[in-house]
């Protein structure tokens, strides 16, 4: 069973498993594959990227990180991230 942070919402799982099956996304494509929202997912990518499970790319591109692999493959725990502010 996959271990969540409390600051993840169910549609983060399912984010991040269109990033594992499809690679690079954007929000539109997010919504495109059957994922959240467009808007929603536009909110979430930037949060999972300050946690680690996602990485961005350039403006409006994301990729899953080895650490949402991990998350999704039940090997990481996601409430042991910490925020990563790079900006």
């Amino acid at each position: 069973m996959r271990q969540t942070a409390e600051w993840m919402t169910p549609s983060d799982d399912r984010i991040l498993e269109l990033l594992r099956e499809y690679g690079n996304l954007t929000p539109r494509a997010v919504e495109d594959f059957g994922g959240p929202s467009m808007g929603h997912a536009q909110d979430r990518l930037p949060l999972l990227t300050k946690y680690g499970l996602v990485t961005r790319l350039s403006r409006g591109l994301y990729a899953i990180s080895d650490d949402g692999l991990a998350y999704l493959d039940e090997e990481l725990d996601a409430s042991t991230l910490e925020s990563v502010d790079d900006e």
